[in-house]
Parts: structure tokens; sequence; C-alpha cells
């Protein structure tokens, strides 16, 4: 089952995370198969708007743990000793170049986060230009408090040191009601409008770059 799916629906070209059984947690070939969905997109003159979600109750709940640590030998998160930082930074860092290819992208993105969106999933919801939450889905970064800080800084960016440190030294979750209200995200809304939401903003940008193209 392919870990990203992708088509395009007129204007729009649509993403979604496709692990539902993990909630969308991060694996190995997850980031890179982001990044090429988001590349294809990007590269279609028809694409004008792209729609970021998830499969399933979340959209995404984090790197998962449990794969890497129940897989036989090494992995990228489980090394033999003594530990390789730079094995470590390099693999973080790849990473990261993919979940920031949505920050690059020359089409505008739309990220839709419903269930959770919390460590590395929040580096993934953080790197749209726009992201709308459902009131009572939940966003955090509480590996901070055990691996450090996140790896695409998209927290300090959109929120200012003060507040990103206080997320980051609590480890805390909060829900879309309150990410809108500290000025994370765009906007939240009761989570069954969060379709229609989403919906409705992207036909908007569809239609006003198709306008400006014209």
């Amino acid at each position: 089952m392919d870990k990203v799916l992708y088509e395009r629906d007129g204007r729009i070209g649509r993403i979604k995370l496709n692990r539902p059984e993990v909630m969308n947690a991060i694996d190995d070939e997850l980031p890179g198969t982001l990044a090429a969905a988001v590349a294809e997109a990007d590269s279609d003159a028809a694409v004008h708007v792209m729609v970021l979600s998830g499969n399933g109750p979340a959209f995404c709940a984090g790197y998962d743990l449990t794969h890497d640590a129940e897989s036989i030998g090494p992995n990228q998160l489980v090394q033999e000793m003594p530990w390789d930082p730079i094995e470590d930074y390099r693999f973080m860092w790849a990473n990261t170049q993919h979940f920031m290819s949505l920050w690059r992208a020359m089409k505008p993105v739309i990220c839709k986060v419903h269930g959770f969106a919390v460590a590395g999933g929040s580096d993934i919801a953080l790197c749209a230009d726009l992201t709308i939450m459902g009131e009572t889905a939940k966003i955090g970064y509480m590996p901070a408090r055990v691996w450090g800080c996140p790896t695409t800084a998209m927290w300090v960016y959109r929120l200012g040191a003060e507040k990103a440190k206080r997320m980051l030294f609590t480890g805390d979750k909060i829900s879309g009601r309150e990410a809108e209200e500290m000025g994370l995200i765009l906007k939240a809304v009761p989570d069954d409008q969060l379709d229609a939401e989403v919906e409705a903003l992207a036909e908007r940008l569809s239609e006003e770059v198709a306008h400006r193209s014209n």
C-alpha cells in the first residue's frame, strides 16, 4: 500500500498520508514519498494549490518508534553502540529537507489536521503555508523534553521564541482552538466543518491563482 497518496483533482493536488493503522506514523519511507508527491504537484501546471491531509483517525502521530524498535538489526533510529551522532544527524537532516519541501513549494499548501499532529507530525503540519485544524484535534511536540527541539524550527517561526519555548519546555499538547488563539495555525473550526472549510479555501486559492495567470 502506498504510504503517501497523490492525485490531481481539477486544480487541486491532493496529498494524503496513508498509514492509517498507525495514525500515519513516520517510517523510513514516508518522508521521501511525501517530498516526491509535493514535487509532482509542484511540477504540474494544472495544479494551483495542494491540500495535505491524513487518512484514518489522525493526521500524523509522529515517528513510528514501535516499527524501529521491533525491526531486526540496526536501523535509522536504533543503532549499534557506540551511538554515531553524525549518522543520526544525516537521517534527521534528510527528513527535515523532505518535510520542508512543503514550505519551499511554488504552489500554496493547505494542511488539514484532524485527530493528532504531534511530535514529527507537527513538523509536517507546520511546514504548510496554511494550517487548519479541527477544534478538538491536538498538536504538540512532546519529545522536546527527551530528544531536543523540533528539526524544522517552524514552532519558533510561527510563534516567536517565548511562546515556542513554553510549548517545548512543557511538551504540552494543545487543541486546535488553543493553537488558533496562540497564533500557531491559521484557523480552527468545529470538527464536522473541517472538510468543508479546507475545501472552500482550496477552491478560492485555486481560482485566485487561475485569475492571476490569465
